[in-house]
């Protein structure tokens, strides 16, 4: 009897009520830890893998550019310059927050771009490459500190940025990072053949009737696309983009054409063990993925760094 009541009073517009609303009212019990899985633990965890595919990615292909097996996003600046113009929107333009990947990547293009016209004496030098990186790094990493310090770290957003936290990301940001990832990672499976011709001298590449200067700045372009992408949704992330390929090179070889996919799987998994690490080493507090990466990734980049000493020194 109430039910035909009920009934009644929904067809009359007494009572107004949707049909989704009646089902879940109905029929669906509300869980909180369900709820808390879908809405922050899944968005984490895709959050974590495709940044760390598009970081790796990157990695890679800096060192293909550059022929610098020492070259990664956050070493060389590329991040620390996409993590400044992310910055800058999300405090100054928030409404423009769909955009930020778009700004981070003009960022990243820049320090880039810094990075190869103070390195140039001559030609480019590797050892000069990473030299200048690390100061344009450490430029645009003070400037983002100040700026977080002199804002009194109000803004949420900023803070999130600088520090590289995943810990409150949602399916609106994962949503954000895929939009512009799956872009960058397509594109960089289209260029793994010129990747591989960049391992030979420039003098043999051009009698291929392949014009290197063009190839250099597209690949460098989606480099610096991919770092700024999962740097604007993530923040600053080190050494990932040096450790993962590197180890991609030890299990299946230099064809770009294999390292590519394995780097992007390698990158993700790589990423969410690192943030799956900090979240569980120390419980209930929590220890960011980046940092994590930091302390593996230190030791790796001297052990690198001195291997490489006797051949780009």
């Amino acid at each position: 009897m109430l039910l035909v009541l009920f009934v009644i009073a929904v067809r009359t517009g007494s009572i107004k009520v949707s049909v989704t609303e009646l089902y879940n009212g109905l029929f669906v019990k509300y869980d909180q830890k369900i709820a808390t899985i879908y809405d922050l633990r899944f968005p984490r965890i895709f959050i974590a893998m495709l940044g760390g595919a598009a970081m790796a990615v990157s990695g890679v292909l800096l060192q293909a550019v550059m022929k610098n097996p020492l070259a990664d996003p956050g070493i060389i600046g590329v991040s620390s310059g996409a993590s400044f113009a992310a910055v800058l929107v999300t405090a100054f333009f928030p409404l423009m927050y769909n955009f930020t990947p778009l700004f981070a990547c003009i960022g990243g293009c820049t320090a880039c771009a810094l990075v190869y016209m103070l390195s140039w004496k001559s030609g480019l030098s590797p050892l000069r490459l990473i030299l200048v990186g690390v100061a344009i790094n450490t430029m645009f990493t003070g400037l983002m500190s100040a700026f977080n310090s002199g804002t009194g770290s109000t803004y949420s957003g900023v803070a999130s940025i600088v520090n590289a936290n995943i810990t409150q990301k949602t399916w609106d940001d994962f949503r954000l990072l895929v939009c512009y990832a799956v872009v960058g990672l397509l594109l960089s499976l289209f260029v793994t053949r010129y990747c591989n011709l960049l391992s030979l001298e420039d003098k043999t590449v051009r009698s291929l009737g392949i014009n290197v200067t063009a190839i250099r700045l597209i690949i460098s372009f989606i480099a610096c696309l991919l770092a700024s992408i999962s740097t604007a949704v993530i923040g600053p992330i080190s050494f990932l983009g040096l450790i993962v390929p590197h180890i991609a090179r030890l299990l299946v070889g230099s064809n770009h054409k294999v390292l590519m996919p394995y780097t992007m799987i390698l990158g993700a998994f790589t990423f969410l063990l690192a943030d799956t690490i900090g979240r569980t080493i120390c419980y209930p507090y929590e220890i960011n993925a980046t940092v994590i990466m930091s302390v593996v990734g230190g030791p790796f980049f001297v052990f690198l760094l001195r291997r490489s000493d006797r051949k780009h020194g």
